[in-house]
């Protein structure tokens, strides 16, 4: 009977196989033909060809990144589905056959919720459900939920396995997080599929499944919201780069390909930053009283002489008068633009006014000169260098890096602004120019590029002729489409954003992710209870719609900046806001990935230092009991002695990182991997920081009273790092374990 079920099901599978197949040969040829196309030298013809290349070049990389486990499920109705057949089919994309007739549904529409939500007590229309087992394009095995009683009659019963779910969690870890869409839970299911509407956050402690329920839910997202969100796209912002490389295959494995995957550290296009700075500093830097900080230090840098100065210009003396500079910056202020356009103002403002000035003194010196002359005037004034000088030292341009690096480097500059400041906190912000920016001065820079704006301005006049080029281009696209026959493939905005022959060809993600004004459709935030006041700031500016979907647990916030609550944390993302404080909270409550010895003196220690954890109830045990020893080297010899297989992470503090690194390496070689770079080697190498998110087989903390002392959110970090492991834990400790784990012998 098994035999016979799973032979059935590969023969299903095999021909949604050559559907896709047959697809992706189809895309192929037609990208061939697109590039034969001889456009000759017509600009916009080129423009059009290469667009229609990326929409199919773009189809074929999705094609192919779905093929593996294509199909993972199947619902037996209670009745005859559209074609005559009580089965359904689920998988990662949508399939229809040469009669378009629907062969595989996307695990996304409404008519597939049932294969997460039914129950034999709300079965939703299902007699069954069964998960598809596969390896490659082959069917291994089935495991059958069964809802109608009266399928167990006789040889079926046979049928029912041991469960995809903990086959799913068992399985060995491979430093890649997988997705989970054959395995969702009705829990994470209702929560991934909920509206697209304000700012919806989800706590749960670790292994609930929260980073897994934020990436299927942008997937859901940009599916079910595909004409909101297809040019704003949608940002997802995780903890570290070593948490970005871990999640990075997930979108793509479920169809989706235009997501911006970014760290704070990299939210400002042409900075990637991974250092962290000392806990008191990323303490000041965090507050949002940094912001006034910056808006006060951008306006110090207009200042108005405090006496005249002489100036030459081409052998004459002019004078520049502080009452001229001051009425050309208020002209300047009138228009509430930002500080580099503001300026352009100042100039012209003040240029004129001085080039009317000279024009009266050469006038009274005897020179027959009217007011025609006066454009030539302004010229000369804007080519000479004492003009120049004194216009720039009243109203300098500057960029956001520059404006933060001196903040750090000019404490009298700093001592100016701060008048309230302890001298314990200016010296604090104390940096020499040179010195590399950290994450916390991310926040700082788009707040300055916020007020500062644009440094290279683009003529008004060449701003109303590309929004003119705009308009034409549009229409030409709407003729292309209809000229190609491809209407509903693409529409006329995408089209047009490529017809002119200097535009940029990027995807919606590549553009978005460097243009520092760009605003998503939806921000998915991940191990948000780490950021401070600022980096929520940063993220408004980035999804001003306030869409937002935030996952966390306050009680793994081990950053100095953190909040201490949901509502704290959400004050600058909501106030402000239309809808004032109101957001929703979902709460994920089983543990699915921790065994249940680990979560249990985990929480432990947990309560222990006063965190606010998040009960919820681990669904498996291990049989490997957690164990401490006194040396991180012989951890690792132990459990390789294991041959168990799978990820080996090694969490240590950034201040012993080396001297670990250099002990591990000496014995273990080329199997040991630091940092990002390393989670795919036998042996990772991580700080706690690093580990956030992440999940490996076997997890070594070492030092954990260390981890502990080393901040006041300690107990956090080190929450953290015990719950990273799905088998097995080790403590590396020479003294006492922090109190609240007690062990048994």
């Amino acid at each position: 009977m098994v035999d016979r079920e799973l032979q059935r099901e590969q023969q299903y599978v095999a021909t949604l196989y050559a559907r896709l197949d047959a697809l992706k040969l189809e895309a192929e040829q037609q990208l061939a033909a697109i590039r034969l196309l001889d456009v000759g030298g017509n600009h916009q013809g080129r423009s059009e060809r290469d667009t229609f290349a990326r929409i199919y070049e773009d189809r074929i990389v999705q094609l192919r990144e779905v093929d593996e486990r294509l199909a993972f499920g199947r619902l037996e109705l209670d009745r005859v589905d559209e074609d005559g057949s009580p089965f359904r089919y689920i998988g990662r994309i949508g399939l229809r056959d040469e009669d378009l007739q629907p062969i595989l549904l996307d695990w996304r529409v409404p008519q597939a919720s049932a294969f997460y939500q039914a129950t034999a007590a709300n079965p939703l229309g299902a007699r069954a459900r069964r998960h598809l087992v596969s390896k490659g394009r082959a069917i291994i095995r089935v495991e059958d939920e069964i809802f109608d009683a009266s399928l167990l009659e006789g040889d079926t019963a046979e049928l029912q396995g041991e469960g995809a779910l903990l086959a799913a969690l068992s399985s060995e870890r491979t430093g890649r997080m997988s997705d989970i869409v054959a395995t969702i839970q009705a829990e994470q299911d209702r929560i991934i599929r909920s509206e697209l509407r304000g700012v919806l956050v989800v706590q749960g402690g670790p292994g609930t499944g929260k980073t897994a329920v934020a990436l299927h839910r942008a997937a859901y997202l940009l599916y079910s919201n595909r004409e909101r969100l297809r040019n704003s796209g949608v940002l997802i912002v995780g903890p570290s780069r070593s948490f970005l490389q871990y999640i990075e295959a997930v979108l793509p494995s479920l169809g989706e390909t235009g997501v911006v995957l970014a760290s704070v550290g990299q939210l400002y296009p042409g900075v990637d930053v991974s250092a962290e700075d000392a806990p008191a500093v990323a303490r000041i830097k965090g507050r949002l009283s940094m912001a006034a900080l910056i808006g006060r230090a951008v306006r110090s840098r207009q200042r108005v002489p405090s006496e005249p100065q002489q100036l030459e210009v081409n052998g004459d003396r002019l004078t520049l008068d502080p009452q001229l500079v001051q009425t050309a910056m208020n002209r300047a202020r009138e228009g509430g633009k930002p500080y580099n356009e503001a300026r352009v103002t100042f100039v012209k403002a003040a240029l004129g006014a001085l080039s009317r000035e000279w024009l009266a003194q050469l006038k009274s010196n005897g020179n027959s000169m009217d007011e025609s002359d006066l454009p030539m005037l302004r010229e000369d004034l804007r080519s000479s260098d004492d003009v120049r000088v004194a216009l720039n030292t009243a109203w300098l341009p500057l960029t956001p890096q520059k404006l933060v690096q001196d903040l750090y480097a000019r404490p009298q500059w700093l001592a100016e602004l701060t008048p309230n400041w302890s001298p314990a906190d200016r010296a604090l912000l104390r940096r020499a120019r040179d010195e590399p920016f950290t994450i916390s001065d991310v926040p700082l820079l788009d707040e300055a590029a916020e007020l500062l704006g644009a440094y290279d301005l683009v003529d008004a006049a060449e701003k109303r002729e590309q929004k003119q080029q705009r308009k034409r281009d549009i229409e030409n696209a709407e003729a292309a489409i209809k000229n190609m026959d491809v209407k509903g493939q693409v529409n006329a905005k995408d089209l047009a954003d490529n017809f002119t022959e200097f535009a940029d060809r990027g995807t919606t993600a590549e553009r978005a992710s460097a243009d520092r004004s760009w605003t998503y459709g939806h921000v998915v935030v991940d191990e948000a209870q780490e950021l401070s006041p600022m980096q929520w700031r940063l993220l408004l500016r980035r999804g001003p719609l306030r869409s937002f979907t935030i996952v966390g647990d306050i009680a793994q916030a081990a950053s100095a900046a953190a909040s201490v609550s949901w509502r704290d944390a959400l004050e600058p993302l909501l106030n402000g806001s239309p809808e004032g404080d109101r957001w929703r909270l979902e709460e994920l409550t089983v543990n699915y990935r921790t065994p249940s010895q680990i979560a249990t003196v985990a929480e432990s220690m947990a309560i222990a230092h006063g965190l606010p954890v998040t009960p919820s109830r681990a669904v498996r045990e291990s049989e490997w009991p957690i164990a401490v020893l006194t040396d991180a080297v012989d951890a690792v010899r132990r459990e390789r002695a294991l041959e168990a297989g799978g990820t080996v992470a090694v969490i240590v503090l950034p201040a012993d990182l080396d001297e670990l690194a250099g002990r591990l390496g000496a014995e273990f070689g080329s199997a040991l991997g630091l940092g990002p770079a390393g989670l795919t080697s036998e042996i990772a190498l991580l700080t706690p920081q690093d580990a956030k998110g992440l999940e490996f087989d076997a997890v070594i903390v070492v030092d954990p009273g260390g981890i502990v002392a080393a901040s006041e959110r300690g107990a956090g970090a080190l929450y953290v790092a015990m719950t990273r492991a799905t088998q097995r834990l080790y403590l590396v400790a020479t003294g006492e374990l922090p109190r609240g784990i007690t062990l048994s012998s």
